[in-house]
């Protein structure tokens, strides 16, 4: 199989699990997906959220997910319990379409390393 062809099944089996988990099987897009990636990480899911919140939690999911490629590294916790990252390397100039593989594959790494999907 090829890897662009287990991105894709993989991807799906995710989508279709946190779907159904999060959204009574409506399809979650790729943001609601890193919104709950970053309140994964900040670790208060029962907890409301601001506008400014809700996109400051999808940048923790983001720093979180290109991590293992060397784009960001985790600094520290604040004193509210937010991470915090530093830019280790700027991010290549993507086509929309290559970010989102980029961000697929790292949200689907991401959960494969939490055995959530395999």
């Amino acid at each position: 199989m090829s890897r662009d062809q287990q991105l894709k099944e993989r991807w799906e089996k995710l989508v279709n699990l946190l779907s159904n988990q999060f959204s009574q099987g409506e399809d979650l897009d790729l943001d609601a997906i890193i919104y709950l990636i970053g309140v994964q990480e900040l670790g208060k899911v029962h907890q409301k959220y601001k506008k400014d919140e809700k996109l400051n939690l999808m940048h923790i999911a983001i720093c979180r997910l290109l991590e293992p490629y060397g784009f960001y590294e985790f600094d520290y916790f604040d004193d509210e319990g937010w991470p915090h990252y530093t830019v280790k390397e700027s991010l290549p100039p993507l086509k929309a379409g290559e970010q989102s593989v980029l961000m697929k594959e790292a949200i689907v790494n991401y959960f494969i390393e939490r055995e959530v999907i395999d």
